[in-house]
């Protein structure tokens, strides 16, 4: 994203507040998560708006470019921000994310893989989440999977 980049090179590595777009995609009680080529860690698909994108373009787009499917519906979970949000990439870069997560049930295959931003994708049991999950994404899932739990959220 040619934005981030320019920021970047006015502020260099100071924090950056971010607008940043995921999905978390749900079949048969089990989440569909990426492995970073970054940092190793397990997280859901999700990227950065570029500027005049809606947010659900965005996470449409994340979702495709990082798993290689093509989003259904997607519906709104939550918008989430604060201390839980702030994230120091290993180059250095510091951002704080407001990250808007939104729920898809319908996804479709387009031949296409994910891109280099990811070593793997998989499902994974809502009872068996890996260990390494990234912090800036571990609260939204184990709320999302307490509310699913309680049926806030309907299959």
């Amino acid at each position: 994203m040619d934005y981030i980049k320019e920021m970047r090179d006015i502020i260099g590595n100071k924090p950056l507040l971010l607008v940043g777009t995921s999905i978390i995609a749900v079949k048969d009680k089990k989440i569909l998560l990426q492995r970073r080529a970054d940092n190793g860690m397990w997280g859901y698909p999700g990227g950065y708006m570029e500027i005049g994108e809606t947010p659900e373009e965005s996470a449409k787009r994340e979702f495709k470019e990082e798993t290689g499917l093509e989003a259904g519906e997607i519906n709104l979970y939550g918008v989430f921000a604060g201390e839980e949000r702030h994230h120091i990439y290993p180059n250095g870069h510091e951002v704080y994310i407001t990250d808007i997560v939104f729920i898809c049930r319908e996804f479709y295959e387009t031949g296409d893989t994910h891109d280099d931003e990811v070593i793997e994708i998989k499902w994974f049991p809502f009872e068996n989440l890996p260990d390494n999950l990234h912090l800036t994404v571990k609260d939204i899932l184990e709320k999302f999977v307490a509310d699913y739990s309680k049926q806030i959220i309907a299959d």
